[in-house]
């Protein structure tokens, strides 16, 4: 099966190139392979699987709906699947937001859920510009290109990149305290400076944990300085939660740690219970009427809605955010107890069960903050396999090792996972050149 992928599949299959197991079993955090060995999967399906892989009351709320005759696709009629999703999701969120939210059902993929948001501050401003930050991962590439050949070429689409305030690799070269105020400086002048006078952006696009830095939780006091920034000058201000949500930093939403509240929330990944699903939700005064964009044939998705229903009311009843937090601060202490012993561990970060390990090359030291080493990232990667963890590099230059696993992960699982993890390290450090 594997040589048959390689021969069908492209080069663009980057789990599959990094992962030769075939998965033929699975449940909770635990993957069987066709070959019979069993791992540990703290991907977590890139963040889609809140409850793991086959968690019963996911199977039973997709069972239910097969087993009712129910159509399973019906675009965006009314159905009690639906009715219950929504009435799920809208207890979930902020009170503020809640009371005078709109939900807008996308394609099934977060980049669809991205320009979906987009296209609705777009249309409610009547504006173009766009906020977003160094390092994010937005799946919305189209969107925040600003290709040339898209309509009305770069100015209708421009795009302004702010920096993002990162503890460790700070891109004003200070503490990270001072990195974030600098960063709250930097936007408020670049807010105020005349070329933004005729018209301001259509929106800011913010991840309360930035992703594709490599886990980098935002400071609570720069989203908070980031939400004043943009009520102040009535710019809409966008969360991108397509990872972050579902309790996984700690916070059933991961704005709610700083107690901002968001014009635009936009949900994906985990969801729809491990099928495709992705929402947006926004303010109403947002909501101009007519169809935006970004609504495609699959918004109707049944399966998906009964999944997504019983994965929400899993994790609020049984309170898996606030044991995301306890758990992940246990791992966050662990990991660090690990970095004391390792130098080329150079930075340990992570909000709940979302971490990040950041592997430096102590030999090639430039300034106050090594290089980042990918070479050992990828080394950490290929050991903690063989012992059977699956784990998964990004970041920048893919020199980070990233820990996501499931919010179901019991205590002795989370040693299992570090034992392995600590085991991988050294004989990785080991390996490495002299």
């Amino acid at each position: 099966m594997l040589r048959r992928q390689s021969l069908r599949e492209p080069a663009a299959r980057t789990y599959a190139r990094s992962l030769p197991v075939v998965p033929v079993r699975a449940r909770g955090v635990t993957i069987e392979a066709a070959d019979g060995r069993r791992y540990l999967d703290c991907t977590s399906g890139a963040g889609t699987l809140a409850l793991g892989h086959n968690h019963p009351v996911v199977l039973e709320a997709v069972k239910k709906v097969i087993d009712s005759g129910a159509p399973l696709h019906v675009l965006d009629l009314a159905t009690p699947v639906r009715d219950d999703f929504t009435t799920e999701l809208f207890a979930t969120l902020p009170p503020a937001l809640a009371r005078e939210a709109r939900i807008q059902f996308c394609g099934p993929a977060g980049s669809d859920a991205v320009n979906a948001a987009l296209d609705v501050v777009r249309a409610a401003t009547g504006r173009t510009g766009l906020l977003t930050f160094t390092g994010a991962s937005h799946d919305g590439g189209e969107a925040l290109s600003g290709r040339p050949d898209a309509p009305g070429g770069v100015a209708e689409r421009r795009v302004t990149r702010l920096p993002y305030p990162h503890p460790y690799r700070c891109p004003f070269g200070v503490d990270g305290r001072g990195g974030a105020e600098l960063a709250a400086r930097w936007t408020e002048t670049l807010l105020d400076a005349p070329e933004f006078h005729a018209e301001p952006p259509a929106a800011m696009i913010v991840e309360p944990v930035g992703s594709g830095g490599g886990v980098v939780p935002a400071p609570d006091g720069w989203l908070r300085r980031m939400r004043e920034i943009t009520e102040a000058r009535s710019i809409p201000l966008i969360a991108d939660e397509t990872l972050t949500g579902l309790g996984r930093t700690g916070a059933f939403w991961a704005v709610e740690h700083s107690g901002i509240v968001p014009d635009v929330l936009v949900v994906s990944k985990a969801l729809g219970g491990s099928l495709p699903l992705s929402v947006i939700v926004y303010r109403s005064g947002l909501d101009r009427g007519g169809r935006c964009g970004r609504a495609d044939a699959f918004r109707g998705n049944q399966l998906a809605m009964a999944a997504g229903t019983a994965t929400l009311r899993y994790v609020r009843d049984n309170r898996l955010a606030e044991r995301a937090a306890v758990l992940g601060a246990r791992l966050l202490a662990r990991l660090r107890e690990l970095a004391a012993a390792h130098p080329c561990v150079g930075d340990v970060r992570g909000r709940g069960l979302m971490t990040g390990v950041e592997l430096v090359d102590t030999a090639a030291r430039f300034g106050d903050v090594p290089p980042p080493a990918p070479a050992l990232a990828e080394a950490v990667r290929r050991e903690c396999l063989e012992r059977g963890l699956i784990v998964a590099t990004g970041g920048r230059h893919s020199g980070v090792v990233r820990l996501l696993p499931p919010l179901t992960l019991t205590d002795g699982q989370a040693d299992a996972v570090l034992d392995r993890f600590a085991d991988a390290l050294a004989a990785a450090e080991r390996s490495q050149p002299r």
